[in-house]
């Protein structure tokens, strides 16, 4: 109750203070005369909302009425608020937020790619909550980029190892590990249920691999954290690397996972490995 009492106020300021900074010309309104309020009027909102003028007075109020996802968003759309802001009022008027479909993050900037650029020769990787990748340093691509892995041609870590054979699969006890990466899919796919993106790319992987269907459908969830993994290069033999992720601000869904050595002989051969190995195929 105390919780529910405080966002209130919180969400009033919020509204207002959106509200003001958009003009009349904004929204394709005439100024009109003798406007003494900054930006829009609250019945203009509630217009250009198609919410009644009560029902957003007593919201911008704060008052204890309840909102739809589907009223939220219009309210959103007016105001012009940008993807952190239409979240953060979902959160004051405490309704569940839905991210705008196909709104997953598809690319880096130059910034992150310098970031895990500096991390070499530790082998970094950016993946979205998807597991596509999106940004790798040569010592990912070192470890990973093997041309079979390569001749895929889709830059998902999940597809590609459910689709690439065994032999050439550089990641170790894949049905200890798989299990894993599966279940920590489907903890964010609570997040995308029913946008045709995630569904699509569910529906396809199943399809393409039979035991992905079947971790599936066993509806595990965990969340992201360190594990240590084994992996095996044609050039050093089997390397054991923990991996770590780190969230990227700006970024939402979006991490770098960075594989440091395990142990003194993993160390040893992560350092030949940069010294013989080829990082010039890109993904």
């Amino acid at each position: 109750m105390r919780t529910t009492q405080r966002r209130r106020p919180e969400l009033a300021s919020f509204l207002r203070s959106r509200r003001a900074r958009v003009t009349p010309a904004d929204v394709g309104m005439p100024p009109g005369l003798r406007r003494r309020t900054p930006g829009l009027r609250r019945e203009e909102v509630a217009q250009l909302s198609g919410v009644g003028v009560t029902w957003y007075t007593w919201l911008e109020q704060g008052r204890p009425i309840n909102a739809s996802a589907q009223v939220l968003d219009a309210v959103a759309r007016t105001l012009r608020l940008d993807p952190p802001e239409r979240e953060h009022l979902y959160r004051l008027a405490q309704v569940p937020f839905a991210p705008d479909p196909e709104g997953l993050t598809r690319s880096t900037g130059p910034e992150v790619q310098g970031i895990i650029d500096a991390l070499d020769p530790l082998p970094a990787v950016v993946y979205n909550s998807r597991y596509d990748i999106l940004a790798t340093n040569p010592g990912y691509r070192d470890l990973f980029m093997i041309p079979e892995i390569v001749d895929i041609g889709v830059a998902n870590a999940l597809w590609t190892l459910f689709t690439v054979s065994d032999e050439a699969c550089p990641l170790m006890f894949r049905e200890r590990e798989l299990p894993v990466m599966v279940a920590t899919l489907r903890s964010s796919y609570g997040r995308h249920v029913g946008e045709p993106a995630w569904e699509g790319f569910i529906s396809a992987l199943a399809a393409a691999s039979p035991y992905f269907a079947e971790l599936w459908a066993s509806g595990e969830v965990v969340q992201p954290g360190p594990r240590v993994k084994t992996f095996r290069h044609k050039a050093v033999g089997e390397l054991r690397m923990t991996s770590q992720s780190l969230s990227i601000d700006g970024m939402p869904e979006c991490r770098i996972v960075v594989y440091t050595p395990e142990d003194s002989e993993t160390r040893e051969k992560s350092r030949l490995l940069r010294e013989t190995g080829s990082s010039s195929t890109d993904l």
